[in-house]
């Protein structure tokens, strides 16, 4: 039971004439978990087969993906030595089957004497009356406890789901604990906060013993002493995982909303409370809960097992890890597996910081260190036939061709100081290559040159097809984040000279190909990052852009989409754009923010569906008519307070943390949530708030608690204006004028 500090003798300080401050001692890779360096030491690959032989772990042969390994080499062979070993690396972590899962999906619910007030699990003072199962071995169940004064009810259940009843809650929780002994994967909506807390206080105050509870309670997270712990809830309010592996489908991480956009199925709206449900209407609405759980992981082949079991292996993290987890610890992580692979010292922050930490160029958005991606003005107005063209994953391929990382970009080496970086004193090495290349280069090769083709290859059989899709959308999540994350300053291995020499090179390349575009006699309408919008090129323009940025740039630029028209406002990063098929692209304009009032969506919503009719030109002016007809509509309605009912003007807000640890501000949502606080609702991280603006201090209510003659009226006209106005602008509309402001009323 001893520890390494058993060995050091406690008067180790008398040893040295001169006494160590604490803080001149300098220790290296100390933050780092000692099962992580288990892993990186053994060179173990979570997420891979492995077989046990002689009481050691080995890495299991599967001779098909072996052979497909061979085949990927193939295609690669002219790629230097160097680079060929990463893309075999990578690709055998990543051709290796996924296993077939095993899991069951749970949810409980708890009496509350208060309707309103959501149990505390922490002091778990109240019942679990009810726990659902869904397995993927066929289990349908729903345990009950019997209580006094509660009616059978005739709600009909789904097909097969078995009711089981208990007189004891110790019993039920007994039960509960068999089934999370049983399964090697449980997987939880929201489990770390509530359910797994929750049964394991309830079962400490009802007198059963540690070793009887298979949950290990953690300060954030809640693990199964046997099995994987999946919770859902961490793993889609990932923000790599909303926007690059479902391409913003959902909106609010709630169980009901992320069900709804990928399994089509909602949470029950109940009218009465939890403890005033028959026996039946609680079973039914548990197991609502728990089928959506079950089919967020089991949808399109298990899906979202496969996607964290790809990121477990890439990362060399556990899958609870990864699934909770964000995209720079799974860059991180890599990063350091590699470090020790190559039997480097994984250097601290600061020491990279004392070396490398300044930077040269001048941020232009205030609180940045260095200059940015760069954002070519648009032309405002109408265009038709607009190609837009863009570099796939730009900054990964930067990163890759450059040789960017933070042991090459100013290198000690005098004769590399020659080989600059456009628009920055920075030099790169010419030597060596950077790790960051080489991992980031390999993953982006093998997406782009294998797993892209393979997951659209018709003569592979479906599920190798959705295997090959899994596999590259966990790679875009990396690849896209990885500028980002090499870029951000809470990044251990962050090197400021290396995110300003991605960025430098990223507008060199847009600057770039803009020249060359007007060149070839190409009007450019606007450019944003990685990618230019064309009016009108012909396809020999487009090829020879092509051609040009491959040979001069070494990067590929490729035909992304043609807008049958786009409306540009004058601000950047907004504009309207109308595909052949009729469907709309909508970027940074206000009606599309996810918080907006459903009365003023409705409305933007609209102003879309008309614009998404015009076919040329000469339709423009009766859409503009009725563009005017709908926004003036519009002002009219909430003028006349008719809105309907009131939960059409709330703003829908997730609680980022409890109300009570907002501290140095209080946003609007958050002064809503504080209200029913002091109404006795118990609220917590990931509770979605709505509330509108009312006249009278503090400005806003919550929506259960306005009333209609509250609400001001002037805050959703300034709404619909600033909503309405980017577009408005760029047909040549004013809104004052549409709505039928004179130039006096404008003023008063």
């Amino acid at each position: 039971k001893g520890c390494i500090r058993d060995i050091i003798p406690e008067d180790s300080p008398k040893v040295f004439e001169v006494p160590i401050d604490p803080n001149n001692i300098k220790v290296w890779e100390s933050r780092i978990k000692y099962y992580q360096s288990y892993i990186y030491d053994l060179g173990l690959y979570p997420g891979m087969i492995y077989e046990v032989k002689d009481g050691n772990l080995v890495l299991k042969h599967v001779k098909e993906a072996e052979e497909t390994v061979q085949l990927i080499l193939k295609k690669f062979e002219n790629a230097p030595p160097e680079e060929l070993s990463y893309i075999e690396q990578w690709a055998r972590l990543l051709e290796y089957p996924a296993p077939k899962f095993r899991y069951i999906a749970m949810d409980i619910e708890v009496y509350s004497p208060v309707a309103t007030r959501m149990p505390d699990p922490r002091e778990a003072a109240y019942p679990i009356i009810c726990v659902a199962f869904y397995s993927s071995d066929g289990v349908k169940q729903v345990f009950l406890l019997r209580r006094e004064n509660v009616e059978e009810g005739s709600e009909k259940l789904p097909e097969g789901v078995e009711i089981k009843y208990f007189d004891s809650e110790n019993e039920l929780i007994k039960e509960t604990f068999d089934f999370l002994w049983r399964y090697p994967f449980v997987v939880t909506f929201n489990g770390d906060d509530f359910d797994f807390r929750y049964l394991a206080h309830r079962a400490r105050k009802l007198g059963f013993q540690k070793d009887e509870i298979p949950i290990e309670v953690g300060k954030r997270v809640c693990l199964l002493k046997y099995g994987v712990h999946i919770d859902l809830y961490k793993f889609f309010f990932n923000r790599s995982i909303q926007v690059y592996a479902f391409g913003g489908k959902y909106r609010d991480v709630t169980l009901s909303d992320v069900g709804k956009a990928l399994v089509e199925l909602e949470k029950i709206a109940l009218e009465k409370a939890i403890s005033e449900l028959t026996y039946r209407e609680l079973a039914k609405y548990c197991f609502r809960d728990v089928e959506i759980t079950y089919k967020l992981v089991s949808f399109n082949d298990e899906l979202v097992l496969k996607l964290i079991l790809v990121l477990s292996r890439i990362s060399s993290m556990p899958m609870e890890d990864v699934s909770r987890q964000g995209v720079s610890r799974w860059i991180r992580n890599f990063m350091h597996r590699e470090h020790r692979r190559r039997k480097m010292l994984i250097p601290n922050s600061e020491d990279i910081l004392a070396l490398k930490g300044k930077t040269a160029t001048k941020a232009i958005i205030k609180g940045k260190k260095y200059k940015g991606a760069i954002v070519v003005d648009p032309v405002p107005g109408v265009h038709f036939n607009v190609f837009v063209m863009d570099f796939p994953s730009l900054y990964p391929s930067i990163i890759k061709i450059w040789n960017l990382g933070y042991q090459t970009v100013l290198c000690p080496h005098f004769e590399c100081r020659s080989n600059l970086i456009p628009d920055t004193p920075h030099w790169v090495c010419k030597k060596k290559r950077a790790l960051e290349s080489l991992l980031i280069g390999a993953l982006r090769d093998l997406r782009v040159q294998w797993y892209k083709p393979r997951s659209k290859d018709k003569t592979l059989s479906p599920d190798m097809r959705n295997w090959y899709e899994i596999i590259q959308g966990a790679l875009k999540v990396i690849l896209n984040a990885s500028y980002g994350v090499f870029g951000s300053e809470s990044f251990d291995l962050y090197c400021p000279p290396v995110a300003e020499a991605t960025a430098a090179i990223g507008r060199h390349s847009i600057t770039q190909i803009i020249n060359k575009a007007e060149e070839l006699g190409i009007k450019v309408l606007y450019g944003d990052t990685d990618s230019v919008f064309l009016k009108n090129p012909s396809k020999e323009q487009i090829e020879e852009l092509e051609k040009w940025a491959e040979f001069n740039l070494k990067m590929n630029i490729d035909l992304d989409k043609v807008y049958r028209y786009v409306v540009f406002s004058s601000r950047k990063k907004n504009y309207l754009g109308v595909l052949a098929d009729g469907s709309v692209d909508v970027k940074g304009l206000t009606g599309k923010k996810r918080h907006m009032p459903l009365f003023i969506k409705k409305a933007f919503d609209k102003l879309k569906d008309r614009l998404a009719r015009v076919k040329n030109p000469a339709e423009f002016e009766e859409a503009k008519r009725d563009i005017i007809n709908m926004v003036r509509e519009c002002y009219m309605r909430l003028k006349r307070r008719e809105w309907g009912s009131l939960h059409e003007l709330a703003f829908n807000v997730v609680l980022g943390e409890a109300p009570e640890h907002y501290t140095k501000t209080t946003p609007q949502h958050v002064k809503a949530a504080r209200m029913l606080k002091e109404r006795g609702l118990e609220l917590k991280a990931g509770d979605l708030i709505s509330f509108v603006k009312v006249m009278n201090e503090p400005h806003v209510k919550p929506v259960e608690l306005a009333s209609d003659h509250e609400i001001d009226v002037d805050k959703y006209i300034a709404y619909l204006h600033s909503t309405f106005d980017q577009v408005l602008d760029a047909l040549g509309l004013d809104f004052d004028e549409v709505i039928g402001l004179t130039k006096l009323e404008r003023f008063m």
